[in-house]
């Protein structure tokens, strides 16, 4: 055999020294576990918002400043706030107006919203473009003062790219995001959305990061075809930074109501602690059924 240098072996030791020193993401421990109040995403009034990615939309009549105002009308505690509904570019004295509309109005912004894509290599052009725009946002969220940005895993991965391909994509491209928002004061969260629908995927993710500033959104209707979702949003819960919660749920991949009451004890179980982010997706006219469920909730939570 050949002897091992002392350089060598102070290398490897230090190696195996950093390995075991590191420790993936644990479940959240809170000392005062609790849903403190009832938010609203931007998204559920998509229909009425006057900008969509940036550009003008057809008959909407709503900015971010009037969506706030509604989330005050209809009693809520707070709003979270999504990117796509600016107009591009987005300017920053309109950010502070946002902010500042929010505290007049005595509303918390809960967390904001990206439409990022994490799923190409973080070198290339795609992954570059992404990681800017994910930066921008962070940015102006920061200033808002979210305490959270949502984020995706993988919205259009690369063509052939296999799960072990996209997770390690991902990984590579949290590596660089993380510390930014950690930075800008910002916690990132990882939605189960798109590929990170199959929970196992999300979890993997998630138990491999390194860094107190991730979490997972937990979104109660996004999942892989499973003839029991709220089992699969049972294992995710004790990692939720955010909760959002839905008119309908998945099961065995098609729509049924959701049941309020399990979601919440779900939560609860987990002791979870932050606010509940009602979305609403459903045809009907928002105006109309938003507070009904808000009503709902209310009850549940009071």
């Amino acid at each position: 055999m050949k002897p091992i240098s002392r350089r060598s072996f102070l290398l490897t030791a230090s190696a195996v020294s950093m390995a075991s020193s590191l420790k993936a993401i644990d479940p959240f421990k809170r000392i005062n576990p609790r849903i403190k109040g009832l938010s609203l995403t931007t998204y559920s009034l998509k229909p009425k918002m006057r900008y969509w990615w940036g550009k003008k939309t057809k008959n909407g009549t709503l900015d971010t400043l009037d969506f706030l105002d509604y989330c005050a009308k209809i009693g809520l505690d707070g709003a979270e706030i999504t990117s796509y509904f600016f107009e591009n570019p987005v300017e920053s004295s309109y950010i502070k107006k946002v902010k500042r509309r929010a505290h007049i109005l005595g509303l918390d912004i809960t967390g904001g919203a990206v439409g990022n894509d994490f799923s190409h290599p973080p070198n290339s052009d795609r992954g570059k473009h992404q990681l800017e725009y994910f930066r921008s946002w962070v940015d102006h969220f920061s200033e808002m003062g979210a305490p959270v940005v949502r984020i995706f895993a993988a919205r259009k991965p690369p063509k052939g790219a296999s799960p072990k391909q996209i997770i390690e994509n991902v990984l590579a491209n949290l590596q660089e995001a993380l510390p930014y928002a950690e930075k800008r004061g910002v916690m990132l969260g990882l939605e189960n959305h798109d590929f990170v629908k199959n929970i196992d995927y999300l979890l993997e993710i998630t138990k491999r990061v390194q860094s107190k500033w991730f979490g997972i959104i937990w979104d109660s209707a996004n999942l892989a075809p499973t003839p029991d979702p709220y089992a699969d949003l049972a294992r995710i819960a004790p990692y939720a930074i955010t909760a959002q919660i839905k008119v309908m749920t998945k099961v065995d991949g098609k729509d049924v109501p959701a049941d309020y009451a399990r979601l919440v004890k779900i939560l609860r179980k987990a002791d979870y602690a932050g606010h509940l982010v009602f979305e609403y997706e459903e045809p009907e006219d928002a105006f109309i059924e938003i507070p009904k469920h808000i009503e709902k909730l209310r009850k549940l939570i009071d």
